[in-house]
This record gives structure tokens, sequence and C-alpha cells, in this order.
């Protein structure tokens, strides 16, 4: 995430575009009731679907508590999953429906903010805490859409159709917020390195 902030294209992290393939196989499996490949599925797609529900509930025992339900849900919705090449939107489109309605039953001046998303050791100065606090730091300047957009792309890899689909707006507003996102978060990367 900090390469492609900093201008490296992550291309070339990403996983295999097989990977949707794979996934639908494990949702067609997980229909079928194997355990085994919903245990496949969350090892895949973990990280995402947390990524995910943070960036929606900013609290990580809450984004926990979805990330669990959305596994029970696809368990139970894994019959009428319908193949379409787009596995990880169906995926995330739970997610999402799942952290929308648990932020709207919260109280929002129970929410935290932004700044409490990392409960991290601050005697913790490995490269990969740096990295989250550096990244914190960033992604705080950015709206939720925004955010939202920039995980989805970076971190899950969904490309910006399936992003669109997910967040429930226009190609051309995906595309267009990703860069502005961008440009805004070197300008601050920029800016602090001074």
């Amino acid at each position: 995430m900090l390469l492609l902030l900093l201008g490296v294209d992550g291309a070339q992290f990403r996983t295999p575009s097989n990977k949707d393939e794979v996934l639908e196989k494990l949702i067609i499996d997980i229909a079928g009731g194997s355990k085994n490949a919903l245990e496949e599925l969350y090892r895949q797609t973990d990280s995402s679907v947390y990524g995910f529900a943070l960036s929606i509930l900013k609290r990580p025992h809450e984004a926990e508590d979805v990330m669990h339900d959305a596994y029970v849900r696809i368990y139970e919705s894994a019959g009428g999953y319908r193949p379409q090449g787009k596995p990880m939107a169906w995926i995330l489109t739970i997610v999402r429906n799942l952290s929308l309605a648990r932020f709207r039953s919260k109280d929002s001046s129970n929410l935290r903010l932004m700044e409490d998303w990392l409960e991290t050791d601050d005697n913790d100065f490995t490269e990969a805490s740096l990295d989250q606090i550096i990244l914190s730091r960033v992604l705080r300047n950015l709206s939720d859409e925004e955010r939202q957009i920039v995980i989805l792309h970076s971190i899950s890899g969904l490309k910006f159709k399936e992003i669109a689909y997910v967040l429930e707006i226009p190609l051309s507003t995906t595309i267009s917020k990703y860069h502005r996102s961008l440009s805004k978060l070197r300008r601050i990367l920029k800016e602090e390195a001074k």
C-alpha cells in the first residue's frame, strides 16, 4: 500500500487473475456444504473483508464482528450465488450491507475517530507497524468513500467496475475519486516528508 501511495504500481503484487475462478469454485463448494471450502475462502479473503469493514465502521472490534457475521452469511447464502466472475464483489457487498446495518444500529456519538483504528503498542517500531501508522495518518485525510475506494482497489485488488458495483456509485465517479485520492495522498506524504 505504501508503495502505491508513493507512485509504484501495485499490479505486480496482486494475485493472479484466476483468483476469481478459485473463489467462485470455493463458493460453489460451500453451497455444497464444504466447511473446508469455507476455511479456504476465509484464508484468501479475510484481510479484504476485515479492511473493508474497518473502513466503514472505524472500530476494530466492530469490524471483527462484521467479519464473523459475513462468513456466516456467505455460508448460508452460497447456494444463491450465481457465478458471474465477480466473487469478491459479491462477498464485499455482503460485508458492506452488514457494516452499514451495524453502523446504523449504533449511536453515532459512540463511534471512535479514525485515530483509534490502530491498537498497537507505542513501543512497537517494526517496519510493518510504522507503515500502519503512516497509512493511518494519511488515510484519515480522505473521505469515507475515497478511503473505501483506495482500500478496495489497492489492498483487495478489485477492479474499478467491481468497486462501483459494491459501493453503488457510477464507474466514472469511482475512477476519478481514486485518482484524486492518490494525488491527495502523494501531496500529504510529500508535505510530511519535509
